[in-house]
């Protein structure tokens, strides 16, 4: 895999190749390529996840001194989503360097989404291995933080969750709460099936590869079938 010009587009030279390579190599690849000798990217993915929120939660607690931690808590989870991360990933061109199993390979929904989100991690956690925290720092500030307020706004006006729960709140005086009903597929595809409560009352299900996201499928449906 020659990923010199992934380097140029992100605007880092990585010092150990194999490294950035790793990043990109999804566990289902190693079912099908048992003799390479690297490993899967899912611990790169868990160090540049805690470097990605260290970074952000800095960036916006500076930038905003006067907000409560709710407000911070928000916009943090609008920066760092699934569905952010996935769309710089995609911006990046980092779909066309992920090494996947042919059948993973074939799916291009939701599931490819939340790949590509762990594979942006993936390489946060490369850059910091490789280059430092600072480096680190620039590439989230020049992709996930350079249009943090556009970001934040039409995240917020798509959390279907926090919606449903000022609704809830001011018709039942009640908080909703998520409960996951089924868990199923391997480590690499989770499916999640999470329903939405007020009470005793069921009001809907939503389905994720995460479970926040199926929680927001839920929450929407029930904005939906509530006619909030």
């Amino acid at each position: 895999m020659d990923l010199r010009h992934f380097e140029q587009v992100i605007g880092f030279n990585f010092k150990d190749k194999d490294l950035l390579k790793q990043a990109f190599i999804h566990r289902s690849y190693l079912n099908e390529h048992k003799d390479l000798t690297l490993g899967h990217n899912e611990r790169l993915e868990f160090l540049g996840d805690a470097v990605l929120e260290l970074v952000v939660t800095d960036f916006l607690y500076h930038k905003y001194p006067d907000k409560p931690e709710g407000d911070l808590t928000a916009f943090r989870a609008a920066l760092v989503n699934a569905v952010t991360l996935s769309e710089q990933a995609s911006l990046l061109a980092m779909n066309d360097y992920l090494l996947l199993s042919k059948g993973e390979a074939k799916d291009k929904g939701r599931a490819r989404q939340f790949i590509l989100a762990n594979t942006f991690e993936s390489v946060v956690g490369a850059l910091y291995l490789d280059q430092g925290y600072a480096v680190a720092q620039q590439f989230i500030t020049q992709t996930v933080l350079v249009n943090d307020e556009k970001i934040v706004s039409q995240s917020l006006a798509q959390d279907y969750k926090s919606t449903f729960q000022k609704k809830a709140q001011e018709v039942y005086s009640q908080t909703p709460i998520y409960k996951v009903l089924s868990e199923s597929g391997p480590d690499h595809n989770k499916r999640f099936v999470v329903g939405l409560f007020v009470g005793e009352e069921a009001i809907a299900e939503g389905q994720g590869p995460s479970k926040q996201e199926a929680e927001q499928e839920a929450a929407q449906k029930g904005l939906e079938d509530k006619s909030w």
